[in-house]
C-alpha cells in the first residue's frame, strides 16, 4: 500500500481490532496538542526569515546539542546529503577536537538547549565559542545557563517553545532553522494537515499501532530496524530517542536497535532468524537514482547475471529476499520504501513515527511527552562534580 506518493508501506502481516486505536486517534486528533501543531503548515516558527539571511553567507556551521536538540537536524542533513558547499558540524557528547581544531575565519555556531542547563551543551558551548564567531542559542524564554551565556556574548536569542519536548521538536525551530540554512525548503516538510486526511496514511498507522501493540502484548520488546540506507542511520538514531524515551516508563518500553545492510547479514542476521523470538522487525529502503555500477569488464561468467547492475540493484535484491525469509519463518516486520529523498518525504516520515509513538504511549497509558527517570542522572552527576 501506498502510505503516501512516496513511501510504499507493507504493515505487519496481523490480524488485529483496530477499533481501540481509531478512538485513541479520532480524540487525539480533536483535541488541541501542540506538538501535532508543529508539524504543519500553521506553526509560526520564533524565527524571522528575514533577519536570518545575514547568517546564511557564513561557510562553516557548528550545531551543538544534545538528543533531541541536535538528532533532528542531523537526521535532515544526513538523509538528504545537501548539495551545499557550506560544512556542518554537529557536535555531541565530547567529541568536539575535530571542531575545535578547524579555523574557519567566518564561523556560525548554533547552540540549542531546551532547558538551557543542559551539561554537555554547557561544556561543549565553553570549549568551542571563541570571540571571532556568530552565535544563535535556542533555548526556552526562562533564565538558565545558556539564556545568560548568550546575553553576555550578545547573541541572538530564538525561543524554544516550552510545550515542545526535544525529541518532538524536528519541526519546529530546532530543526527548521537549521535546514533554512542549509538551503532546504522547509515548507515541504510540513504536510501533516494533508496526510490527516489521507484515508491511506490513517489506515496504515491505526493497523501498524495495533500490530506493535499485539507484538508486545506477546513479549516482543524489541523493534529491529533493518535500515538499508547509509544516509538513514541518523534519522533511525533521532526514531530510536523517540520511541525509548517515550513510552520507556512504569516498567514498559519498546527497545529500537539499529541494524546497518547489509553488514549485519554477516553478523547478526543468523541470530534475527534462528536466535530468540521477542523481536519484530522494520525494514527500510531507499531507491537511489545514481549508485556504483557493476564493471563487467572485471566479471567473471560464473557472476554474469551482475551485468548492467548496480549497487542500489543489490541491495534491493537483498531488501526483498530478506523479507521473503522472514515470511517463510513467520517472523514479524513490516517494510519501507522509499520512492523519492526529498524533504515532503522525510517530513512525511517524521509525522508518521511521532503520531505512532504518540498513540502508543495513549495505548499503554504512558505519558509519552516526559522522561522523568532521566533527571535522576542528571541531579547525581551534579552533586559528583560540585562535591569531587
Amino acid at each position: 500500500m501506498n502510505l503516501t506518493r512516496n513511501i510504499k508501506f507493507k504493515n505487519f502481516i496481523l490480524k488485529t481490532p483496530t477499533k481501540k486505536i481509531k478512538n485513541l486517534l479520532s480524540k487525539l486528533l480533536s483535541e488541541k496538542n501542540e506538538v501535532l501543531l508543529s508539524l504543519s503548515k500553521g506553526y509560526k516558527n520564533s524565527y524571522i526569515k528575514k533577519k536570518i539571511i545575514k547568517f546564511k553567507s557564513y561557510s562553516r556551521i557548528n550545531i551543538i546539542g544534545m538528543g533531541g536538540s541536535i538528532l533532528g537536524a542531523k537526521a535532515i542533513y544526513n538523509f538528504l546529503k545537501i548539495n551545499t558547499d557550506k560544512k556542518f558540524f554537529f557536535i555531541d557528547g565530547f567529541r568536539s577536537e575535530e571542531a575545535k581544531n578547524i579555523t574557519d575565519k567566518k564561523k556560525l555556531n548554533i547552540i540549542i538547549s531546551k532547558s538551557g542547563n543542559t551539561l554537555e551543551t554547557i561544556v561543549n558551548s565553553n570549549i568551542l565559542i571563541n570571540n571571532k564567531d556568530k552565535n544563535i542559542f535556542i533555548t526556552e524564554n526562562k533564565k538558565s545557563y545558556i539564556s545568560s551565556l548568550a546575553k553576555k556574548l550578545k547573541s541572538d536569542i530564538i525561543h524554544h517553545n516550552d510545550y515542545i519536548g526535544g525529541r518532538y521538536s524536528v519541526l519546529s525551530e530546532v530543526g527548521m532553522l537549521p535546514a533554512e540554512l542549509m538551503g532546504l525548503n522547509v515548507n515541504r516538510f510540513k504536510n501533516y494537515n494533508l496526510l490527516v486526511k489521507n484515508k491511506n496514511f490513517i489506515n496504515s498507522l491505526v493497523n501498524n499501532v495495533a500490530n506493535i501493540l499485539l507484538l508486545v502484548k506477546k513479549k516482543k520488546f524489541n523493534s529491529i530496524i533493518l535500515n538499508y540506507d547509509q544516509k538513514s542511520t541518523d534519522l533511525f538514531y533521532w526514531y530510536q530517542q523517540l520511541v525509548a524515551e517515550s513510552l520507556g516508563k512504569k516498567g514498559k518500553g519498546i527497545l529500537p536497535i539499529i541494524s546497518e545492510m547489509p553488514k549485519d547479514n554477516h553478523s547478526l542476521m543468523q541470530l534475527y532468524l534462528d536466535g530468540s523470538k521477542n523481536n519484530f522487525y522494520t525494514f527500510f529502503f531507499v531507491k537511489e537514482n545514481s549508485s556504483n555500477n557493476i564493471n563487467k569488464d572485471n566479471l567473471l561468467k560464473s557472476h554474469s547475471y551482475l551485468e548492467q547492475k548496480n549497487t542500489n540493484d543489490i541491495l534491493y535484491s537483498q531488501f526483498i529476499g530478506t523479507q521473503n525469509v522472514f515470511k517463510k519463518k513467520s517472523i514479524p516486520f513490516r517494510s519501507f520504501f522509499i520512492d523519492q529523498r526529498n524533504e515532503q518525504t522525510l517530513g512525511e516520515l517524521f509525522s508518521f513515527f511521532i503520531l505512532e509513538t504518540i498513540l502508543l504511549g495513549k495505548a499503554l497509558n504512558i505519558n509519552p511527552y516526559d522522561q522523568p527517570a532521566v533527571e535522576l542522572i542528571k541531579i547525581d552527576t551534579k552533586k559528583m562534580l560540585v562535591n569531587s
